[in-house]
């Protein structure tokens, strides 16, 4: 009887890993892009203590102690306001990573929403959006989103979020459209529609869900990009406007030869800050790209 067991537990199936499953562990065998996870999480645990870690008002300005040096009460000196580098060093980080995260939701939202209408439709909605989407690209990308902040008498972040969103839609679009249109023919794409599955439906329970790895893959990309133009902006004066402490208005120091030369406290550490936070998500976003398709890494 023990031998008859023994062999029917043999014989039981073994359970294969969903894809999803298979995509995490290809993930954590990137010892990037788990390092890309640690230097990300420390900077969101910087960003959420930023009241607590925070020695001074980000925002506060002391006329009496202009670009002072570190010190035991200004552990990065002060800026050319007078105000505390350290402290806004630790609010930057919560400005800077929210508006790169709501500006990558945001542009993700227009995009997947534009992108399966595209894709799935086809025809003269296709084509209209795709012109839409072609005349948008036409415009340098700096000089439209610079036309538009110089219309605009006050920029603050929902705005100047808003503003980068309805600015890059478009690559995001182009790319959800070509895995779409690649879905739609599918067998299981034809099987649903011939049950009588609204497109709607087809849409969120078919095509999103197979779209899933590029999606996630361009949404980390992205954010890393909307943050680096946050910074670029900010850096010429037409992003976040001052005193609203973000890295790249910290960076704007370093426009003066006498700060880049003789302060370097006043901008390494947010430029740093940056660099970082930056390499990490790219990191993330390539971890992702081979998880979710391993062919990537022999191409």
């Amino acid at each position: 009887m023990s031998s008859v067991a023994n062999v029917e537990q043999t014989q039981k199936p073994v359970k294969s890993a969903s894809p999803f499953k298979l995509a995490m562990r290809r993930f954590l065998r990137n010892k990037l892009a788990v390092a890309g996870i640690f230097i990300l999480v420390f900077f969101v645990i910087i960003a959420l203590l930023a009241p607590i870690l925070a020695t001074h008002d980000p925002t506060k300005s002391n006329l009496m102690n202009v670009m002072g040096k570190p010190s035991a009460e200004n552990y990065l000196g002060t800026d050319s306001s007078g105000r505390d580098n350290f402290s806004r060093l630790v609010y930057g980080s919560r400005v800077s990573l929210t508006v790169g995260f709501a500006a990558m939701f945001f542009t993700l939202t227009i995009g997947v929403i534009l992108g399966s209408l595209s894709g799935y439709y086809g025809g003269r909605i296709d084509s209209l959006i795709m012109r839409s989407a072609d005349l948008m690209l036409i415009f340098p990308f700096l000089l439209l989103v610079l036309t538009v902040m110089a219309i605009l008498n006050k920029v603050n972040i929902p705005i100047f979020v808003t503003i980068i969103a309805l600015t890059t839609w478009p690559n995001i679009t182009r790319i959800l459209r070509g895995t779409f249109l690649s879905l739609r023919e599918k067998e299981f794409v034809l099987g649903a529609r011939s049950i009588g599955c609204s497109d709607l439906r087809i849409i969120t329970k078919h095509f999103l869900p197979n779209a899933v790895g590029p999606i996630i893959v361009n949404a980390t990309l992205m954010m890393a990009t909307m943050i680096i133009i946050e910074s670029a902006l900010s850096f010429i004066g037409f992003g976040i406007p001052q005193p609203t402490p973000t890295w790249g208005n910290m960076v704007t120091e370093a426009r003066s030869l006498r700060v880049l030369t003789q302060h370097p406290e006043a901008w390494i550490p947010p430029g740093l800050a940056i660099l970082l936070t930056v390499l990490a998500i790219n990191f993330i976003g390539d971890g992702l790209r081979d998880a979710f398709d391993p062919k990537s890494r022999n191409r």
